[in-house]
């Protein structure tokens, strides 16, 4: 078969994906769409990256559409191919992130008898994704491929699913794609603008929590000039560290899991807060406690472009319903002498900084100072892509986000996003240094994407965080039943002969220097590198926490 033989509807699919202006694809092929497949064959417009796992396809997609703010675009098959992508479609819906996944089905006259791999998708899917459907017309794929891209971005992005009956892509049609499909750009209101200064101008401690919903680079500048303006501290929500630059004499540091506790006294004695972007959810709230959904004594103004998400958990005082981009120039635009600049900004600045330089500490292998020589060392706008675990805790207090975008983490803790997020970051930048930092048991989720890598050729520097352990339940653990350790210990493998297996470099480090020495040498080498760091358990979080420690409390 060649590219002259392709049926009708593939053909058109493809057609549809170039003109929603899709420039890659994340796939591990299945029988189910090898008509799509066929299609693609010799197309220039669109890259077409064959992963290992359909877990690191999805990481990859909503990778690629927290980049570009276009969605990601993933190809699974059907049954275990879907299933398997689903962690995906969950972290890109609950880091509302633009994606959208198709999924080889099984032919349409096969439907409801249990046929091969069947999942009843729109079922599935349906709880963890803005739409779910079927094409089941040949002649409505231009219709639903840019429902797909419309829905994905507009509001509050998240990630579509569209299933691809195995038939119906053999279907011949006449249908033409439609036109590329643009995000709705909602200034806000005036009124509700004039009203939000006010009350801001009235504030006596005013907090900024900011992040999310679309937010970009245009949105990261205004935001920023207008916080810097009128002296308003600002502390991005969990994991949107760069959302305004760490260098802003008004950042005062991040909210999540281990923040600088003056920070967090600083937003419980705030007498208004202003979430833009951000849902204000579990994590970035500490489990609504900082910031209650009643929070007597505290006005909450909130912005942002869902209207579903206003007043939607909290009590609002002043809801905004805005595109993050528009909403900041606005604010950056107004000026009318208002408000009296805080002094607040550059005290929380100044308390950040504080809490964010590394202090040496007696660990052989010492990561507080181990990221503060990668601050040094790596250019200011690397990006740093990680899962979940303890281990990210270093860089989310030490790491300086400079630049949009640069952090790549998941805000659902998925475990395995970062090496496959990392290897959609190099494709995307492939002229910016890139960093997957993975704790053993998060790496070994989706660390075959490795393969991925060295066959893309990226340029990829991965840090892997050994502790043999499944370190953030190991400490719950230990806080919950002391000294009574059940499944959380691991036997890992040598990761350094793992990474040169797949014909990458790599280096072992059990001290600082030891990591210093192998962070110079990879800086100097192209391609996959990879440091294994072999650490204590003991040495569980950023905090200085230690399971010892744990046991006492």
């Amino acid at each position: 078969m060649n590219e002259h033989t392709t049926p009708d509807a593939a053909r058109l699919l493809v057609q549809c994906l170039v003109e929603q202006h899709c420039d890659r694809i994340f796939t591990v092929p299945g029988e189910s769409f090898l008509q799509v497949l066929d299609g693609l064959h010799g197309q220039t417009d669109i890259d077409v990256i064959t992963c290992r796992q359909e877990g690191g396809v999805s990481f990859m997609a909503c990778a690629d559409g927290a980049m570009t703010g276009r969605p990601g675009v993933a190809f699974v098959t059907r049954g275990p191919g879907a299933t398997n992508a689903s962690i995906g479609v969950h972290v890109a819906y609950q880091d509302s992130q633009p994606m959208v996944l198709f999924v080889g089905d099984v032919a349409r006259e096969m439907r409801d008898r249990e046929g091969f791999q069947e999942v009843d998708f729109a079922a599935f899917f349906g709880p963890i994704a803005k739409w779910a459907a079927r094409i089941d017309s040949a002649d409505r794929i231009p219709e639903y491929v840019a429902r797909a891209w419309s829905v994905a971005m507009s509001g509050r992005p998240g990630p579509v699913v569209l299933a691809l009956p195995e038939d119906m892509l053999s279907d011949a049609t006449e249908a033409k794609p439609r036109p590329e499909a643009i995000r709705p750009a909602q200034p806000p209101c005036p009124d509700a603008m004039q009203a939000m200064m006010a009350m801001i101008g009235d504030a006596a401690s005013p907090v900024a929590i900011i992040g999310g919903a679309g937010w970009n680079a245009k949105a990261r500048e205004h935001f920023q000039a207008f916080a810097e303006r009128i002296g308003l501290p600002v502390a991005t929500a969990f994991r949107r560290q760069d959302a305004i630059s760490p260098r802003s004499p008004v950042y005062a540091g991040n909210l999540g899991y281990g923040p600088n506790p003056k920070l967090v006294e600083r937003i419980k004695a705030a007498d208004l807060i202003l979430a833009v972007g951000a849902r204000l959810g579990e994590a970035t709230t500490d489990g609504y406690t900082i910031v209650t959904p009643d929070h007597p004594d505290q006005q909450l103004i909130h912005v942002h472009p869902d209207p579903g998400e206003l007043g939607r958990v909290y009590r609002t005082d002043l809801a905004l319903c805005a595109d993050m981009p528009e909403f900041a120039e606005a604010a950056a635009l107004w000026d009318d002498g208002s408000i009296i600049p805080f002094d607040a900004g550059p005290q929380a600045h100044a308390e950040w900084e504080e809490w964010s330089t590394p202090a040496p500490s007696d660990w052989p292998l010492d990561l507080a100072s181990c990221v503060g020589f990668m601050r040094e060392t790596l250019p200011a706008d690397t990006m740093i892509c990680n899962g979940a675990g303890n281990f990210g805790g270093w860089w989310h207090r030490y790491w300086r986000y400079d630049g949009h975008p640069t952090q790549l983490a998941p805000t659902c803790g998925a475990m395995g996003y970062g090496v496959p997020a990392a290897v959609a970051a190099a494709r995307r930048f492939p002229d910016r240094t890139v960093v997957a930092v993975s704790g053993d048991g998060d790496f070994l989720m989706n660390g075959q994407e490795l393969a991925t890598a060295v066959q893309y050729g990226v340029d990829l520097l991965v840090v892997v965080v050994d502790n043999g352990a499944y370190g953030t339940i190991r400490m719950h653990q230990e806080r919950e039943f002391p000294a009574r350790i059940s499944a959380t210990e691991l036997k890992n493998p040598d990761f350094a002969a793992l990474a040169i297996s797949f014909g990458g470099w790599a280096a072992r480090a059990e001290t600082t220097d030891q990591f210093k020495s192998a962070l110079l040498e990879a800086q100097g080498r192209k391609g996959l590198r990879l440091i294994h760091c072999v650490i204590d358990v003991e040495q569980l979080a950023a905090s200085g926490a230690t399971v010892s420690g744990l046991r006492s409390r």
